[in-house]
C-alpha cells in the first residue's frame, strides 16, 4: 500500500483532525501509493556506547539487534524523563549529565527482546543489568535474562527469560550518565563569552539520530508518545522544553541547592523534535544571550512571529496546537535552525536583528528561517513522515510555504524563483542526483539519513509542490489540504483522496494528480522542453549536465514527465497545456513557464537557462554568452543575479587561465554603467536605494566593479575601510554593504587590514556582523593569512565548531585559498571526518566547496586519490557529495577543453 504516515490523534481535539489535512493533500497529491514497497519491518539504528566499553557484538546480519531498524514488536507509549545538566566541569574537567528514564511500552506481536536506542551513555547496572522491566496493570514483567550494547547499530538489547504478551503494556526503566559535549549533538553545551565572563548553556538537537545519545528511546520518526519531561538544574538558571512548565521547586539532591522544573504533557510526538534548553534566567518567549535581548535584537523576529503565526492558521484551517512558542537564539548550533514543537532552535544569525548593524539580507533571512520553522508546527510535528526516505514531504512543504508566510508578513520579498527553482537545477541535472522520494533500502544508516537533508529535498521538493499548486491553482491547492483527513485518518489509499480535488468543476487534468506526481517524485532529474516558435512542435527530454552521463539509475517512467505547460499568445493568458509524450504541439508564438511554474527547462533563450543549456551542449558558448550583451544597459535586480550566477562558473573555470584577463575586461566594460548609476542615485553612495531589490543589486555593482578593476571602487572601499580602522567604534560601512566591502578591502589590503578584521570578528556582540567578518577574513590574497586562517578552523576557541566547515569552504572560494584549503582538507580528513562527518547535515558543504573549481585531469586523479586514500576512514554525510563531486569534475574537464578556445576569442572580440 505505499507509505503510512503516523498521525498523532488526540481524542476530542478537533483542531488535530484539521491540521493533520495539512499533510493528508500533499501526501495524496505528491507520492505513488501504488508503488509497493517492502516495509523492512525490523531495521534501523547505529552505534551506542557504554561507559563501560562494551565488547561490539559481532556482526551477524540475521540477527535484529544488527540492522538499522527498530523491530515492530514494541512500540512506545510515553516517557517519564528527568535530565540534570552540570554546567560545570567534574572533577576530571568534563562536562556531564545524569538522567532517569521510564518509557511505557506496549507489545503488539510476541517477542523475548527489547530493543532500544541507546548511544554513548554509561547506563547504571541493576543486578547485572543495564535496565529494570516491570508490568503495567495486570500484565507480569518476564525476568531479564542478558542485556547489552551494540556499537554499530547504537542499540540496548534485553534478552527475557520469557515472552511479552500482546496488548500487554510494561515499563522499561534506565538511569544513566552523559558527557555535555561540545560536539552539537543531542544533549550538549553550547559556550560563549559576555562581559568577560565565560557562560555555559546546555542546549540540545536531536534530530534526526540524536535522542538517543540523550536518553534511550525509540529513535525513529514514526515511533511517537507523550514525553514527560523534568530537568533539574541550578537555581540561578531557567530551564526550556517542548511543553509550557507547569511547576518548579526548589530542593537539595545529593547536598546540592537545586531547581526541579516539570513541563507539561507534550502531543504525541517523534524523539526528533524534543528539545531541552538550561540558561541564563530571562522573561520573554524570544530567547537569546542577554546582552543581545537588552539591545532588543530579538524584536523583529518576534514581531513577524506573530503574523506568521495567523497567516498558518487561516492557510491549514487549524489554529496553532500548543500552548506556547518559544524560539531560542543559541551560539552554538549546527543547524540553521530546528523546529522542536513548542520550543524551535536557531543559529543567532538567524533570529537576531539590530535596527542600526544588520542589513536587509539579515532581515530576510529571519523572516524566511522563521516562516520555514513555524511551518513545521503544523506540517511535520503533527503529521510525520514514517521514515527519512520520504524528509521531502517535511521540508519540500516547509520550504514552499515559508515564502507564503514571509510574503504575508513582509509582502514584497517572494524570492523562490531565484533561490529555490534554479538553485537545485544544479544538482539534479547530475546523473548522481537522486528522487524525491527514495526507496528505504537506500536511507538506513545515519550518515545517510544525514544526507537527505539536501537541495533535493529543500529546494526540489518546494519546487515541485509549487508546481502542483499552480497547476491546480492556489484555492484548489489549499481546499485539499482542509478537507481529507479523514482519508488519512482510516489510512486508505491516500489516492483516493484525490477525487476531491480532480473533480473540482473548471478543473481540467490529463491524468489523475498521483499520475502526474508520480513522475517527477519518483524519477530524479526535470526535463528540458524545447519548443519551435516556427512550428509550434514542443519537445522534452531529460536535462543533464553531461549529455555522455551514465544513468546507474533506471526509470520506470524512462525519464519522461507530465510537463504542465503556462503559456501567452498575443499577451493574454491561454488554458494550461500539458506535454504528456516526448513531442507536442503548440500554435502560434508563445511565452512559456510563464511566472517559472514549472520546474523545467525551456528552451528561450532567457539568461537564466541559457548558461546550463549551453554547458549541457544543447547551445553553444558564444549564444550564451551573447545574452549578457545587453547587460550594460540593464538596472534591474533579476537579470543581473540571474547573469552572474551564470557567470561565476565561467571565472570558477578559467580564473586561473589566460581567458581570465579577457573575461575580466569584458565585465569590466558590462558593470560600469551599474557602478555609475547606483552612484548617481545615492548620491555618490551617501544614501541607500529605496527598493528592496535595488539593494541587492548595489551590492552585485560594488563587488563585481571592484574585482574587475572599475576605476574609482577600490579607492572608495579602502576608503570606508580605513576610517573604520581608525575609528573602530563607528563604522561607517552601511551593514548592506558590509560584505562586499569586508572582502574586497581585505583582498585589496594585508596583514594590517586582517588583523583589524580579526580584532573586531572577536569583539562582535552581533552575530550576523561576526559572520560577515569571518567570510570576509577569507578573502585576502596572503598565503600565509590564508594557511593561518585554515589552522584556526581546527581551535574552538577561535573558531566555532559550528562554523569551522563553512570557514573552510569561504576560503576555497578565494582563488589563492582554493588550493590551500584542498591540501588542507586532504591532510586533516580523519579529524575533520572524526568531528563532522558522521552524521552532520553541513559536511557535504565542505566536499562542494572545495573542489568547485577542479576541472583538470590531474585534478581528477586528485580527488580520486583522496577517495580511495580515505575509503577507511570514510565520508559519511559527505558521501553523495563526494560521488557528484568526481562527476562535476569531469565534466568540467569536458566542458573546459570543448570551449576554452571559443570562450578566449568571444571574450577578446567583445572586450575590444
Amino acid at each position: 500500500m505505499g507509505k503510512v504516515y503516523y498521525v498523532s490523534k488526540h481524542v476530542g481535539l478537533g483542531l488535530l483532525v484539521l491540521a493533520v489535512t495539512a499533510l493528508v493533500t500533499i501526501i495524496a497529491l505528491s507520492i505513488a501509493y501504488d508503488k509497493e514497497r517492502a516495509k523492512n519491518q525490523d531495521t534501523l539504528g547505529d552505534g551506542a556506547a557504554d561507559g563501560t566499553t562494551p565488547v561490539p557484538t559481532p556482526f551477524t546480519p540475521k540477527e535484529p539487534w544488527d540492522r538499522y531498524r527498530l523491530p515492530v514488536s514494541l512500540v512506545p507509549v510515553s516517557y517519564n524523563v528527568t535530565l540534570w545538566p552540570r554546567l560545570k566541569p567534574g572533577a576530571d574537567g568534563m562536562y556531564f549529565f545524569t538522567g532517569k528514564s521510564a518509557v511505557v511500552v506496549r507489545c503488539v506481536k510476541e517477542t523475548d527482546l527489547l530493543i532500544i536506542h541507546s548511544n554513548k551513555l554509561n547506563l547504571t547496572s541493576f543486578n547485572g543489568h543495564h535496565a529494570v522491566l516491570t508490568g503495567l496493570g495486570q500484565a507480569t514483567a518476564p525476568a531479564i535474562q542478558n542485556s547489552w550494547l551494540v556499537v554499530k547499530t547504537e542499540f540496548l538489547v534485553i534478552q527475557l527469560r520469557s515472552r511479552l504478551s500482546v496488548g500487554a503494556s510494561y515499563v522499561l526503566y534506565t538511569e544513566f550518565k552523559g558527557e555535555l559535549a561540545d560536539d552539537l549533538e543531542g544533549f550538549y553545551r553550547s559556550e560563549y563569552t559576555e562581559d568577560g565572563v565565560r557562560k555555559v548553556v546546555a542546549t540540545s538537537q536531536m534530530q534526526a539520530t540524536y535522542a538517543r545519545k540523550t536518553f534511550p528511546c525509540f529513535d525513529e520518526p514514526a515511533m511517537k508518545a507523550v514525553f514527560n519531561v523534568t530537568i533539574i538544574h541550578d537555581q540561578d538558571t531557567v530551564a526550556l522544553s517542548n511543553g509550557m512548565e507547569i511547576g518548579t521547586a526548589d530542593s537539595v539532591i545529593d547536598g546540592v541547592s537545586v531547581r526541579v522544573t516539570t513541563f507539561e504533557p507534550t502531543e504525541r510526538m517523534s524523539t526528533y523534535l524534543l528539545a531541552f534548553i538550561v540558561t541564563s534566567s530571562l522573561q520573554i518567549r524570544i530567547w537569546a544571550r542577554r546582552k543581545a535581548i537588552d539591545s532588543r535584537q530579538g524584536d523583529y523576529a518576534l514581531n513577524v512571529t506573530g503574523p506568521i503565526l495567523q497567516f498558518y492558521e487561516q492557510y491549514f484551517n487549524a489554529t496553532y496546537p500548543l500552548s506556547k512558542s518559544d524560539q531560542i537564539a543559541l551560539p552554538d548550533f549546527n543547524a540553521g535552525a530546528m523546529e522542536n514543537w513548542g520550543l524551535v532552535t536557531y543559529r543567532e544569525t538567524a533570529l537576531l536583528f539590530d535596527p542600526i548593524m544588520s542589513s536587509t539580507g539579515n532581515k530576510e533571512t529571519i523572516t524566511t528561517v522563521v516562516s520555514h520553522e513555524l511551518a513545521h508546527m503544523w506540517f511535520g510535528n503533527l503529521v510525520t513522515l514514517q521514515w527519512w526516505n520520504d524528509l521531502w514531504l517535511n521540508e519540500g512543504f516547509a520550504s514552499y510555504v515559508e515564502y507564503l508566510g514571509a510574503d504575508y508578513a513582509e509582502p514584497t520579498w517572494n524570492k523562490i524563483i531565484l533561490s529555490d527553482v534554479h538553485k537545485v537545477f544544479a544538482v539534479d541535472a547530475l546523473a548522481s542526483s537522486h528522487p524525491l522520494s527514495r526507496r528505504e533500502e537506500e536511507v538506513n544508516t545515519p550518515a545517510q539519513i544525514s544526507e537527505m537533508f539536501n537541495t533535493i529535498s529543500y529546494s526540489k521538493g518546494a519546487a515541485v509542490l509549487r508546481m502542483l499548486s499552480e497547476f491546480l491553482t492556489e484555492p484548489v491547492f489549499t481546499k485539499g489540504i482542509s478537507s481529507l483527513a479523514v482519508f488519512l485518518l482510516k489510512f486508505s489509499q491516500l489516492f483516493v483522496c484525490c477525487q476531491a480535488v480532480e473533480n473540482t468543476p473548471g478543473m481540467h487534468i490529463p491524468h489523475t494528480v498521483h499520475d502526474i506526481m508520480n513522475r517527477w517524485t519518483l524519477q530524479m532529474g526535470f526535463p528540458v522542453v524545447t519548443i519551435d516558435t516556427r512550428t509550434g512542435s514542443i519537445t522534452q527530454k531529460h536535462f543533464l549536465l553531461d549529455p555522455d552521463s551514465v544513468l546507474d539509475r533506471p526509470s520506470q517512467f524512462n525519464y519522461t514527465w507530465f510537463v504542465p505547460i503556462k503559456w501567452m499568445k498575443t499577451g493574454v493568458e491561454q488554458q494550461q497545456h500539458w506535454l504528456l509524450q516526448e513531442t507536442g504541439n503548440l500554435i502560434d508564438w508563445v511565452l512559456a513557464n510563464t511566472n517559472v511554474a514549472g520546474y523545467f527547462r525551456r528552451l528561450l533563450f532567457l539568461i537564466r537557462n541559457v548558461f546550463p543549456l549551453c554547458r549541457a551542449k544543447i547551445i553553444n558558448t558564444t549564444l550564451a554568452l551573447t545574452t549578457t550583451k545587453y547587460l550594460s544597459k540593464e538596472r534591474d535586480y533579476i537579470p543581473w543575479e540571474s547573469a552572474l550566477r551564470n557567470l561565476d562558473y565561467y571565472i570558477l573555470m578559467f580564473d586561473r587561465t589566460e581567458v581570465y584577463g579577457a573575461l575580466q575586461l569584458y565585465l569590466k566594460k558590462q558593470i560600469q554603467p551599474l557602478f555609475e548609476h547606483f552612484k548617481t542615485i545615492t548620491a555618490n553612495w551617501t544614501k541607500v536605494p529605496t527598493g528592496h531589490t535595488d539593494q541587492y543589486n548595489q551590492n552585485n555593482a560594488i563587488g563585481i566593479a571592484c574585482s574587475m578593476g572599475v576605476q574609482g571602487c577600490g579607492e572608495l572601499i579602502k576608503s570606508w575601510y580605513r576610517q573604520w580602522m581608525e575609528n573602530p567604534h563607528h563604522n561607517p560601512i552601511h551593514p548592506n554593504l558590509k560584505s562586499t566591502v569586508y572582502c574586497s578591502a581585505i583582498a585589496f589590503g594585508g596583514v594590517e587590514e586582517w588583523d583589524f578584521a580579526w580584532r573586531m570578528f572577536k569583539n562582535a556582540t552581533l552575530a550576523s556582523e561576526a559572520s560577515r567578518l569571518r567570510s570576509g577574513m577569507a578573502c585576502t590574497k596572503a598565503p600565509w593569512l590564508l594557511n593561518r586562517y585554515l589552522e584556526y578552523t581546527l581551535d574552538p576557541t577561535k573558531i566555532r565548531k559550528q562554523d569551522a566547515t563553512s570557514t573552510i569552504h569561504y576560503i576555497a572560494r578565494n582563488i589563492v585559498g582554493m588550493p590551500l584549503a584542498w591540501n588542507f582538507v586532504r591532510a586533516r580528513w580523519s579529524y575533520l571526518f572524526k568531528q563532522y562527518g558522521g552524521r552532520s547535515f553541513s559536511f557535504s558543504g565542505l566536499i562542494n566547496g572545495i573542489t568547485k573549481r577542479l576541472s583538470t585531469e590531474f585534478e581528477l586523479q586528485e580527488l580520486m586519490k583522496f577517495k580511495e586514500d580515505n575509503l577507511h576512514v570514510g565520508f559519511g554525510s559527505a558521501t553523495m557529495a563526494l560521488e557528484q563531486a568526481i562527476e562535476k569534475t569531469t565534466a568540467n574537464i569536458k566542458w573546459v577543453a570543448e570551449n576554452k578556445a571559443h570562450v578566449l576569442k568571444w571574450f577578446n572580440d567583445e572586450s575590444k
